[in-house]
């Protein structure tokens, strides 16, 4: 079994948007440098890289699937190009309650479970909100909470 580093997208990857709002264009979009970091560090040690992120933006028509997944083509080139390399990302684009996978549910970490076969107690997961620690802890998996790129 492999272990992971799961990662929340706003917030952690990139600078969470104002309450309410969405990051819909690459010029929205603000890559934090520590992101890049972590994920290097945890590469180097031979984790697999996983970005796990409710976009319900998707539902509610503020963007299309299309351009979400183009975001996050150019999300993984752009910390590729700076040596932090993702394995996959996994994303909810659906309303709250219509799934299984939005978190806190764990829908996405039971499907990067199965396709990575990854030994979740050895994981670890880092996020910016209640969301994510709740999906932690019913996954069990450690949690670390971060603020705009910081450890909290």
């Amino acid at each position: 079994m492999r272990r992971c580093l799961f990662l929340d997208r706003d917030g952690v990857i990139n600078a969470a948007p104002p309450a309410g709002a969405y990051i819909r264009t690459w010029d929205e979009f603000r890559l934090l440098p520590s992101a890049v970091d972590w994920i290097r560090l945890f590469k180097a040690a031979e984790f697999l890289a996983i970005v796990i992120t409710n976009q319900r933006g998707v539902a509610l028509g503020v963007m299309s699937e299309a351009e979400l997944i183009a975001l996050h083509e150019r999300m993984r080139a752009e910390l590729a190009a700076r040596g932090a390399v993702l394995d996959d990302i996994l994303y909810c684009p659906h309303h709250e309650g219509a799934c299984e996978c939005r978190k806190p549910r764990p829908g996405m970490i039971q499907a990067s479970q199965r396709k990575w076969d990854i030994d979740l107690s050895a994981s670890l997961l880092v996020g910016d909100g209640e969301r994510d620690r709740l999906l932690a802890e019913c996954c069990g998996i450690p949690f670390v909470l971060v603020k705009d790129g910081r450890v909290a």
